[in-house]
């Protein structure tokens, strides 16, 4: 009886400690403008499925280009309005909160957007100080 005690003791506390780690973990604040980031490659996903429904395929070439076709400047000068309000630079590339272009890749049917994040470096992810992001749109 009294292992039996101990083991469901054990067992208790493994799963609060859990839980209160959950519950803690979840109240980290999250930097603002990496929730921006976050809301605007949301959007562009969302402009970029958009625009693969309507032309049965992903925008090619560089990011201006790809900006310009969201922005109705290239094939059959349809505007997309999830990508309306993205921020562009004087290249007119859409770029992250930091202001560095983001990149986009594409597969069959799934879109990443990768940013430079605050350090504005492209560094490779395996990298410890690696502070790029990455987006991606879930199926």
């Amino acid at each position: 009886m009294k292992q039996a005690m101990s083991v469901i003791l054990v067992v208790l506390a493994v799963f609060g400690g859990g839980y209160l780690y959950l519950k803690h973990k979840s109240l980290v604040p999250i930097d603002p403008k990496v929730a921006e980031f976050q809301a605007d490659a949301d959007r562009l996903i969302q402009g970029l499925q958009q625009y693969k429904a309507f032309f049965k395929h992903y925008p090619t070439g560089t990011a201006a280009e790809i900006s310009a076709a969201l922005s109705g400047q290239a094939e059959g000068k349809v505007v997309i309005f999830a990508t309306a309000n993205a921020k562009k630079n004087d290249k007119g590339e859409i770029v992250d909160t930091w202001g560095t272009p983001l990149q986009f890749y594409f597969s069959h049917d799934a879109v990443m957007i990768r940013s430079a994040g605050p350090n504005k470096v492209w560094e490779d992810s395996r990298h410890p100080g690696s502070d790029d992001l990455y987006r991606t749109d879930t199926k």
